[in-house]
């Protein structure tokens, strides 16, 4: 779930970085199932994942007072980062099912929250007022 939530949109759920913000940075994120991750340490993965990675896209998830907070709060004792370390090890073994139910925790957008909306009314017979976005001719 937190991999879902706060990783997957640079490194997409199936770990590969082929995501449109991941395509957009540069360097683009790793494909954190290959050997230039896998076969960094445990001690390795756990630092970058607390102190990030200058100058590129990767921040710091440390929640000491010495770091950015961009990913909030990752426990005062490294432990999600620790269990974030375990997941990337099993990232090449994620089945298509688990897979599906990481990309119902992604973050949504404002729209795509209204879109989903939307369709909850539509589906209960309500009447739903066509979107706002200008038609082609």
């Amino acid at each position: 779930m937190h991999f879902a939530d706060h990783c997957a949109f640079c490194h997409a759920n199936d770990g590969s970085g082929d995501t449109p913000i991941g395509n957009g940075l540069y360097p683009k994120p790793p494909d954190l199932r290959k050997p230039a991750t896998q076969e960094l340490s445990d001690g390795e993965l756990f630092w970058i994942i607390e102190n990030g990675v200058r100058f590129t896209g990767m921040p710091a998830f440390s929640n000491n007072g010495d770091h950015d907070h961009a990913g909030g709060n990752h426990g005062g004792n490294g432990q999600d980062s620790w269990k974030l370390v375990h997941f990337i090890r099993r990232l090449k073994e994620l089945t298509p099912e688990q897979l599906k139910e990481m990309a119902a925790l992604n973050p949504k957008s404002p729209a795509e929250l209204e879109e989903e909306k939307a369709d909850e009314r539509f589906l209960a017979g309500e009447e739903v007022a066509p979107s706002a976005a200008p038609h082609h001719h």
